[in-house]
């Protein structure tokens, strides 16, 4: 794999995390449940903006940032709905079980198109990894994920539940549980109960049919299956999932990570997930230092998510940009050297340890970190799907590796007895099979969106010309059902 020099790096890692955003917290209203129970809604859900087509073809090339928004409009259809973004807040967990609250947005599809009338679907949507504490799917004035979701689902007729998670916006919790298997799929599930709850007070057009769908990207890919997992396993139906570029496989990628085989993001990924299993399972290290290096390691568990830009925490070497190993760490393969130098995030000590134990316990993980990885990887639980899914992604992903997590999920759960025409995969940077390949446009489409992007395409690759792709499939193939 060829990775691009460290100032393009530098970019790439704000790029590549999908989803931003931000706005204050609104009076939510005044019917509350103060109860802090899962599940419940804390107030009636606001509309932030209701946006006519017109209006929100504008606020879409914002967001993007793009002048024309004809391109996109190739992949997600021009949008037939007005949409209502409307705010709301609920009851859920940390990920040691610890009562709190999160928030979200509700895009409610309105307007006199026959799409956007009558009983609608709902998608369930878990958004990707985002360093911006005051992210919010709420509104998509500037953030490019809550734009785009919009662009592909409530304009063209899907009621979007869309969760910020705990410890974004005005969550409390004083981090985010991140990759936590259970607490995230609780946290959307919690989400999605308090939505309901919400709908009756919206509109009329937040009218929702027996369909539930649930989809999301990156981080968002892992939450949305583990959605789909925990939904299955409450008896909740769940009409078909899609589920992106996710890091389903989470023990066996954090053991390529330690090996050397570093993604691009991981020294903003790992501090996410090493404070969320060290609040969750309080032993990935006595100190902060034990893991992180001296120029790193105070404050760093408080760091993440941050309201201060990405760009800055990186500028004021809050964070390395790639280093996330020490230049003489071994081993160091070929093609992952700018993941290796100094200043470096991750103490050689600590990786020898995690290496070590990878080693004599390959499948059964004595070292906390990788207990921790295990514990929370969606393909050891043991579990199959009983609703259709999608399996979407780009095989050359230089952030959450492909063939490790999506083909492999499609093989642990074909392997686990699940017909084959249940779990279907794509992938987006591959030929079409023909005329008659279903996915023959979103292949052709990535093609051409990746030629255009020239030299920047691997730093574009995750967080830009993948996402776009994999929803349009997803809305296609949610059409069957």
């Amino acid at each position: 794999m060829k990775f691009l020099k460290l100032a393009a790096i530098s970019a790439a890692c704000i790029s590549v995390l999908a989803g931003c955003g931000g706005g204050d917290s609104p009076d939510a209203g005044s019917s509350f449940d103060l109860s802090g129970a899962p599940g419940s809604l804390i107030a009636t859900p606001t509309a932030l903006t209701t946006l006519t087509p017109a209006a929100f073809t504008e606020a879409l090339e914002k967001a993007l940032g793009v002048a024309d928004a004809a391109n996109l409009f190739k992949i997600t259809e021009v949008p037939k709905c007005d949409i209502t973004f409307n705010y709301f807040q609920y009851g859920t967990v940390g990920g040691a079980g610890e009562k709190t609250s999160a928030s979200g947005g509700i895009m409610v599809p309105g307007g006199t198109d026959p799409a956007c009338t009558g009983p609608r679907p709902v998608l369930l949507y878990a958004h990707g990894t985002s360093t911006n504490k005051n992210l919010n799917m709420a509104n998509p004035d500037g953030n490019r994920e809550a734009a785009l979701v919009a662009a592909m689902y409530a304009a063209q007729g899907y009621i979007v539940v869309a969760p910020n998670y705990a410890g974004y916006e005005s969550s409390p919790l004083p981090y985010h549980p991140y990759l936590n298997l259970e607490q995230q799929a609780q946290d959307v599930v919690d989400a999605l109960t308090a939505a309901r709850k919400g709908f009756a007070t919206i509109n009329a057009n937040a009218n929702a049919n027996s369909k539930l769908f649930v989809s999301g990207y990156s981080q968002g890919g892992f939450v949305s299956m583990a959605a789909q997992r925990k939904l299955q396993l409450a008896g909740t139906p769940v009409t078909a999932g899609a589920h992106h570029s996710g890091p389903y496989n989470l023990g066996r990628f954090g053991d390529a990570v330690y090996s050397g085989n570093v993604n691009l993001g991981a020294t903003l990924f790992s501090p996410l997930l090493n404070t969320s299993f060290q609040r969750t399972y309080g032993n990935i290290y006595a100190s902060p230092s034990e893991m992180y290096e001296a120029t790193f390691a105070t404050g760093i568990e408080t760091l993440l998510p941050s309201t201060t830009p990405l760009n800055t925490l990186l500028s004021t070497g809050k964070l390395p940009a790639t280093a996330l190993f020490a230049a003489d760490s071994l081993p160091k393969p070929a093609g992952f050297e700018l993941f290796f130098g100094t200043p470096n995030l991750i103490k050689t000590s600590y990786r020898n340890a995690v290496l070590a134990d990878a080693v004599a316990n390959p499948t059964a993980p004595q070292h906390p970190l990788r207990v921790a990885a295990y514990k929370n990887d969606l393909l050891a639980q043991n579990w199959t799907p009983a609703q259709p899914m999608l399996l979407c992604g780009g095989n050359a992903d230089p952030t959450v590796f492909f063939s490790a997590n999506t083909s492999t999920a499609k093989a642990y759960f074909n392997g686990k007895g699940v017909p084959d025409q249940a779990v279907t995969v794509l992938d987006v940077d591959s030929a079409p099979a023909g005329a008659n390949d279903p996915f023959l446009m979103a292949k052709g489409g990535f093609a051409q969106a990746k030629a255009a992007a020239g030299s920047a395409a691997l730093e574009k690759y995750h967080g830009e010309l993948v996402p776009p792709f994999c929803h349009a499939a997803a809305r296609g193939y949610f059409t069957q059902f």
